[in-house]
């Protein structure tokens, strides 16, 4: 594209847009050993992914303004090459594939594109990116070790350490692990807001000028886009603003001000390199100041166990474990990256009742009809081979499902297939079935069976859940049932008898898929007072119209095994509500301090990895929408519900010893940011709403979170009736933290406010 420059840094081949010129992205970006220099100047810079077919083009400019919103400068995103070429030749720009008015939303909200051109993208996405007609072309290899293509990157939890392969390089952070994906089958993973906070700060600190969150808006992987295998449906990735399109608070604030304060101290970082010098064991001091005078400085704590005093320029500061102190003119305090002045919430999905409750509304389904999908082979198309084939080659991925058939006349039937989940059927009825799991895809089953006299069927159903997406030669790696499959303990005591090199018949897909039954606008569907319920591979269709509000969508699919959804034609992607994380490996809170890794911090033990499956408000009608399931295992989709995300309650503490509220370094002058106190500030997610319930209060030493808050051994007896008269009836409110506000409940300690409020 004509005026955006092509660089060797980073991740691979990236191309840089500046978007806040005319569409012609005339502005000239280069770099030097510092910084990306834009237009002849120097920038740091602040990134955020947000790939554009994980949400809908509808959901854009709000995701787009929100990150702008937040403090940031640029939108990163992959092109999915398998998106737009899925077949050699055609193209497809539409929906939420049109990457060109995505490009220009960001441009008209006056932020810089990070466009990650690929070919491979990984993301958790299906193939990597790659088209999979490339796997067919001979000769080809994907995914090599090949150290002259590799052209230098930092992508993890932490870049500070990291150093460009080359001195004329500016040092940039192409991938900051905001939080981590989720797998079918495991706990859910979240990283604490002041660990993520303290690595930003600490990569600026030690001379980074540009960082990319990864991600900033997870979405979701709508149809059949996730990869890894395994990977959910949801793509939230914990990530500054969620799967829904709502920001995470305390999260997304906390880094809005992070970004202000580092903001703050951009004049000098690009002026000047950084010098560091230690203040004791695992204490640094880092200071960029220009020959002009100009001076900004990180303290940092890298320390996991003890806060620590230091001193500083003559003046004393307060460092928290793990922690990094952001000081603007090289004297005062802007923000710690341990304290948090920003909101917190607290969001739930409130069910949306089924016509069967007593207090049903308008988003409850209207009957059900079906229509059963055959076991077995049940296409014309279907073609028989000697021996096992392995089912990405025969599939080149059409369908996640994969027939084989066969006679047999055993007993014990044992099959190992390369994954990802398997249906063993014996004479049309399910007797077993196996998965894997994202580090193991591997399926090896034994089912006991019994067979009748004369002739017996074995119809083996292989699925896959996402193809691989990383690692090298990835595309060598395989799926479907390559064997062996053996009867074990025959009905006259002879010998394992190997049925792998028998001639197997295939179909490719099913009969339902090649109906177009997902549309729900065939003539064959069955409605009859008795619905089939708890039976494996069976299409669901009903009616509803949509929640009443305007809050985002979610599809509860309680009740539900495995399979796949449509709301009117629109895949909304794989559901597995019966894949149950361990019991094991979650705590009620996580230890911010010290390294963090995607095991650290995890929660939803015991309970499904995904339940809740977001259902665009863009994709519903306001009556007459069409659901349409497929369900491969058995369910009872009378118990499915739709819940709309609410914000529960607002939330935020504040101490005395924190930094005065960022945005006083830009609207106040010295003098009176001397006199201020720290402030608590509290304001509803939405602009129709108000304060309406102050539901708890205290100053003095309240101990809990959000949600659990509780009063410790000293409290101000003012503290309700000072917070209600301030919050009360309004949209947001700010609270002096300080003792002439609320008295002196316990003289002589650090006092804290706490406050939860809800909205209304």
């Amino acid at each position: 594209m004509r005026g955006g420059t092509i660089m060797a840094v980073g991740f691979g081949l990236f191309l840089f847009l500046a978007a806040t010129t005319p569409f012609c992205f005339g502005a000239n970006v280069t770099y030097d050993h510092r910084a990306l220099v834009i237009d002849g100047k120097r920038r740091v810079l602040v990134s955020g992914s947000i790939h554009y077919p994980r949400s809908t083009p509808e959901m854009w400019p709000d995701l787009i303004q929100k990150s702008k919103d937040g403090g940031l400068d640029v939108i990163e995103t992959y092109v999915f090459w398998n998106l737009h070429e899925p077949v050699r030749g055609q193209y497809d720009f539409e929906g939420n594939k049109d990457l060109m008015k995505f490009v220009k939303l960001v441009k008209e909200a006056g932020l810089f594109v990070h466009l990650r051109i690929g070919p491979y993208v990984c993301a958790e996405w299906n193939y990597g990116g790659f088209p999979l007609w490339l796997h067919f072309i001979p000769g080809i290899v994907l995914r090599t070790d090949n150290e002259p293509f590799k052209i230098d990157t930092c992508n993890g939890f932490y870049c500070d350490q990291y150093t460009p392969n080359s001195n004329k390089k500016p040092k940039m952070w192409t991938e900051n692990w905001s939080g981590w994906f989720s797998s079918f089958g495991d706990a859910l993973p979240y990283r604490p807001v002041e660990d993520l906070a303290f690595a930003v700060a600490r990569f600026y600190q030690l001379g980074g000028t540009f960082q990319n969150y990864y991600m900033y808006h997870g979405g979701t992987n709508f149809g059949r886009t996730s990869g890894g295998p395994f990977i959910t449906t949801s793509y939230d990735y914990d990530a500054p603003i969620d799967e829904y399109g709502l920001v995470r608070q305390p999260k997304w604030g906390h880094l809005k001000d992070v970004h202000k304060a580092v903001k703050l101290c951009e004049e000098s970082m690009v002026a000047t390199d950084p010098k560091t010098s230690s203040l004791g064991s695992n204490l640094e001091a880092t200071v960029y100041k220009t020959e002009s005078g100009q001076c900004a400085a990180f303290l940092a704590n890298t320390g996991t166990q003890s806060d620590a005093t230091v001193n500083f320029n003559g003046n004393s500061y307060h460092l928290p474990a793990w922690s990094v102190s952001i000081l603007p003119d090289c004297k005062s305090v802007v923000l710690n990256t341990a304290k948090i002045n920003s909101v917190s919430t607290i969001a739930n999905f409130v069910r949306q009742p089924s016509k069967d409750d007593t207090t049903a509304t308008d988003a409850s389904f209207s009957g059900w009809s079906w229509i059963n999908e055959p076991v077995g082979i049940s296409s014309d198309s279907a073609f028989a081979k000697q021996g096992l084939l392995e089912q990405i080659n025969t599939t080149a991925d059409q369908s996640d499902y994969l027939w084989y058939s066969l006679r047999g006349l055993k007993t014990v039937l044992h099959v190992d297939s390369l994954g990802h989940t398997l249906y063993a059927f014996i004479n049309g009825a399910l007797a077993g079935s196996g998965k894997g799991r994202n580090d193991n895809p591997k399926v090896s089953i034994d089912v006991p069976v019994s067979f009748v006299p004369g002739k017996n069927k074995i119809d083996l159903l292989s699925l896959t859940v996402g193809l691989q997406n990383y690692g090298a030669f990835f595309d060598k790696t395989g799926a479907g049932v390559t064997g062996p499959v053996q009867l074990k303990g025959s009905q006259n005591g002879s010998s394992t008898v190997d049925l792998s090199s028998q001639q197997w018949t295939y179909q490719i897909g099913l009969k339902g898929e090649g109906l177009g039954l997902s549309s729900g606008s065939s003539s064959l569907w069955v409605s009859k007072p008795t619905l089939p319920k708890n039976q494996p591979l069976v299409w669901y269709k009903s009616t509803f119209d949509a929640p009443s509000g305007s809050s985002p969508v979610a599809l509860d699919f309680t009740g539900m095994g495995k399979g796949q959804a449509w709301i009117n034609g629109q895949s909304i992607g794989r559901y597995w509500p019966t894949n149950i994380a361990p019991n094991s490996g979650c705590t009620d809170s996580c230890n911010y301090r010290g390294a963090y890794g995607s095991k650290k911090c995890l929660k939803n033990c015991g309970k499904p990895s995904q339940q809740l499956y977001h259902v665009p408000r863009s994709w519903l009608k306001p009556s007459g929408n069409i659901i349409v399931l497929f369900e491969e295992m058995g369910g009872d989709p009378t118990k499915l519900s739709f819940a709309t995300r609410e914000t529960e309650s607002i939330c935020a503490r504040i101490s005395e010893s924190h930094p005065l509220p960022v945005d006083m370094w830009t609207s106040s002058d010295e003098e009176t940011r001397k006199t201020a106190r720290p402030t608590l500030s509290l304001g509803c997610p939405s602009p129709n709403q108000v304060i309406s319930k102050i539901k708890f209060a205290s100053f003095g030493t309240p101990r809990g979170t959000c949600g659990s808050f509780s009063h410790g051994r000293c409290s101000s007896k003012r503290a309700l009736s000072v917070v209600e008269q301030a919050c009360i009836g309004s949209r947001s409110c700010n609270i002096g933290v300080s003792i002439n506000t609320f008295g002196d409940p316990c003289s002589g300690i650090t006092k804290s406010l706490a406050v939860e409020a809800s909205c209304g």
